[in-house]
């Protein structure tokens, strides 16, 4: 009788285990280089930083995910928009919390939607209408704000974001690992997952097939606003403050994380779980980098070094797709 072959190799060899198994990597060089590096209180701080990043990096997954050269420039905009509103719009106030939040996720829902009208109807490239789409929120950005946020956190978003919740585990890593499984199980488990995958690989063979190609890249986009919105709400429970370029740093920082992660640019494969492993190595190499010294015109050389050799090993796919 013949054995079924042993599915643990090829697991092992899956892009997420790999960014994990880099993960562990980064953290035993990280005590090497400075003892106490991988200590319990410093692995807690990395998977807090490393959360932020994930969480903003879930729309930009979606939208690298539905192919066409889907890449989403305007997330790091939004990130800073949701956090304003949620901010002046509270002044500080719990009992007003859940309409500003739900405020904030409905406008970067909107400024999606936008994103992909453009994209799917007017027909504008990715890269083009999201970079604009950045320049229109950051100009709306300033009228409202007049350079200057006004408000206060509410001192309950302390307590959900960056209080401890277990074994000294912070809020949003816990939002985080909820989030993960939600996407994941939005992508393997549901019609729209299925439809996305769909015109990721092939979309003339997607729109043959009954799927509302249109339809899905605008959802996508708007999904994108959204998350990057709810991005804000966890970066403000953190900082407990807010200021004009607060989401600027994580632009590119979520497009290395996806690819890291394993998606692929020409989209149709990979996924969310990789998305998050790839968070986690970014924020490592960060840690890294910073226990090393160097200054932050390094790091973010780094992570568009990462970002270029990815680029180049996923060019020969986007050619094989074509």
């Amino acid at each position: 009788m013949t054995r079924p072959p042993n599915p643990l190799p090829t697991l092992l060899r899956t892009p997420p285990m790999i960014a994990v198994g880099l993960a562990v990597l980064l953290l035993l060089l990280g005590e090497l280089v400075r003892p106490g590096f991988a200590d319990y209180g410093q692995v807690t701080n990395i998977l807090r930083i490393a959360a932020f990043l994930g969480i903003v990096a879930i729309g930009q997954t979606l939208v690298i995910l539905s192919g066409g050269e889907g890449i989403d420039l305007s997330v790091g905009a939004v990130v800073t928009l949701g956090a304003i509103i949620i901010y002046r719009f509270t002044g500080g106030s719990d009992a007003l919390l859940l309409p500003a939040l739900l405020i904030a996720l409905g406008v970067g829902f909107l400024i999606g939607l936008v994103n992909g009208v453009g994209i799917a109807w007017v027909k504008i490239p990715p890269l083009v209408m999201t970079l604009g789409m950045m320049g229109v929120v950051k100009g709306l950005i300033l009228v409202y704000t007049g350079g200057r946020p006004q408000g206060a956190t509410p001192p309950v978003m302390k307590s959900i974001i960056s209080d401890p919740w277990v074994l000294g585990i912070p809020g949003d890593v816990f939002i985080w690992v909820i989030l993960g499984v939600g996407v994941t199980l939005l992508l393997q488990r549901t019609a729209y997952g299925k439809a996305l995958y769909a015109i990721g690989s092939n979309r003339t063979t997607a729109r043959l097939s009954g799927v509302r190609v249109e339809r899905m890249l605008i959802l996508t986009y708007a999904l994108s606003g959204m998350f990057s919105a709810l991005g804000g709400f966890v970066l403000l429970g953190y900082l407990q403050n807010v200021f004009i370029n607060l989401g600027d740093p994580y632009t590119l920082p979520t497009i290395a994380a996806v690819v890291v992660g394993g998606t692929a640019l020409a989209g149709g494969m990979g996924g969310y779980a990789g998305t998050m492993a790839g968070a986690l190595v970014l924020t490592l190499v960060s840690s890294l980098l910073i226990t090393l010294g160097l200054p932050e015109f390094g790091r973010q050389i780094t992570y568009g070094l990462i970002l270029l050799v990815l680029l180049a090993v996923y060019g020969r796919e986007r050619r094989l797709r074509g």
